[in-house]
């Protein structure tokens, strides 16, 4: 026990040196910088708490907004998670931080994102980001998940089926969060024994509660149980992966039936193969995002076609065009999904308004100058949706639900960036496309449905989530 309360003492010891360390560097660096304006909040944490505490009211756009207001609506300084932060805001902070990448600026992401995702793409850069990054989309680009499409659509239809037919309520966030996490299991691992899907779907949702925060790995602690929910996981895939080498060798399965065959079989560019690690990191990174970004952006769309029945029965009317003209029982081919124009512009308005994942971040890789502030070497850069999405300058009305929005030409370029962009946009985006669009053309077919609690808060907590789970009454469609 005394061993015990010793270590724990050390770790919070080596803790408050590491962040007491940041702030002389961050004095250093005020006597030499004409830095951007802004507060570096309380000693040690900054301004980690008021930060949390608006994203767990669901407005970490507040945030972001009322310090633009305050210091400067182009860039402003902050302090979280024992780190010095620059926030590059609207339009033109995008496109700086996304065209620079490798050039001024590189990936980072806080040492509990560093300690869970290991060897996976999140935590390359250079080059070795370039040729993962590479190889990894040869396998989630469309030419290659168009051949997945119906299957797509068998595992919603099954899903509908099992989870949602005969029950007169549903609660939405748990329920599609199955649904998403069966998808992710099966095209990236071919597993679709419900009991072990389940298992790891249980698994993740104490990983992604600590992947976002302090990275003290004591007891009791968010981090603590996401890292032990990160060997459980880890021991599952690297038992996978042994048996699928010797499946791939006896010539039992295909080289191109899922993810994890694909990255076996297949080198990067310069001909060296991921190791064993490096493909069991990358699988956990992509079975977390593949499923946690989509079931907050399906929650958010269930939330929205509840409160706006003209909206929903414009999307049911596309969704019935498109199955009149197929056989009873055919299974949505790619040319269908092309024709869900108006679904997907509602589907990118929803992400406007509250995009999954409220931004991400950087690391400068040398003193450069932006907006006539010095950024110096080593400082954390912060890009986020808030600072763009709800802007009346590039958004009308930005508070009213408006498809036609994304109709022609569409938002101003880098004014609209759920996914990112540059070199660093999100590599599931196209995969995340048919999960949404697929599982929308099934439930309004089947379903229309009441909000049991209409104005219920959304949070991110890290991930945009409603509070109580969504709860909706399910009624037939008129159909």
């Amino acid at each position: 026990m005394e061993v015990a309360k010793l270590l724990a003492f050390l770790a919070l010891f080596a803790l408050c040196l590491h962040f007491i360390t940041k702030i002389l560097k961050l004095r250093n660096h005020t006597n030499l910088h004409h830095l951007p304006p802004g507060t570096s909040g309380w000693p040690i944490v900054g301004e980690t708490f008021e930060f949390l505490r608006k994203s767990l009211e669901g407005s970490p756009s507040r945030f972001i907004k009322e310090r633009m207001d305050k210091h400067d609506s182009r860039v402003f300084k902050t302090s979280m998670l024992g780190e010095h932060i620059a926030v590059f805001c609207g339009p033109a902070g995008h496109k700086f931080l996304f065209s620079n990448e490798n050039k001024n600026v590189q990936v980072w992401w806080p040492s509990s994102v560093k300690k869970l995702l290991r060897q996976s793409l999140v935590n390359k850069v250079g080059d070795e980001a370039k040729m993962t990054r590479k190889l990894l989309l040869s396998f989630l680009n469309a030419e290659t998940l168009r051949n997945f499409l119906p299957k797509m659509d068998s595992i919603a239809q099954q899903h509908i089926k099992t989870h949602w037919e005969g029950k007169v309520e549903v609660l939405v966030y748990p329920i599609i969060q199955l649904y998403a996490f069966e998808l992710a299991c099966c095209l990236f691992l071919s597993t679709e024994d419900s009991s072990q899907v389940s298992n790891l779907s249980s698994l993740f949702d104490e990983f992604l509660k600590g992947i976002i925060g302090f990275s003290i790995n004591l007891p009791g602690t968010r981090f603590h149980r996401a890292m032990k929910a990160a060997g459980a996981i880890t021991k599952e895939i690297k038992m996978m992966v042994k048996n699928r080498r010797v499946d791939l060798e006896e010539k039992k399965v295909s080289p191109t039936q899922d993810l994890l065959s694909h990255l076996l079989v297949t080198s990067k560019t310069n001909g060296r193969f991921l190791s064993e690690m490096e493909i069991i990191d990358n699988i956990l990174l992509l079975l977390f995002a593949g499923h946690d970004t989509s079931r907050s952006v399906l929650s958010s769309v269930m939330k929205y076609l509840g409160q706006l029945p003209e909206v929903y029965e414009h999307v049911l009317k596309e969704q019935l065009e498109i199955s009149q003209g197929k056989e009873e029982g055919e299974l949505l081919q790619w040319e269908d999904v092309q024709k869900m124009k108006y679904t997907w512009n509602v589907v990118s308005e929803v992400m406007r308004l509250s995009p999954p994942v409220s931004g991400a971040y950087r690391e400068a890789l040398k003193d450069f100058t932006y907006a006539d502030y010095d950024i110096p070497k080593g400082w954390k850069l912060h890009w986020s949706t808030g600072s763009s999405h709800k802007d009346p300058t590039l958004f009308s009305n930005p508070e009213t639900f408006d498809p036609s929005r994304f109709e022609g030409e569409g938002p101003t370029p880098y004014s609209y960036v759920p996914f990112g962009g540059g070199p660093r946009m999100c590599l599931g985006q196209e995969f995340a496309r048919l999960e949404i669009l697929v599982f929308m053309h099934n439930i309004v077919k089947r379903f229309k449905w009441d909000l049991v609690f209409p104005n219920e808060k959304f949070k991110y907590d890290p991930m945009l989530e409603p509070e109580k789970g969504l709860p909706i009454k399910l009624k037939p469609s008129h159909f």
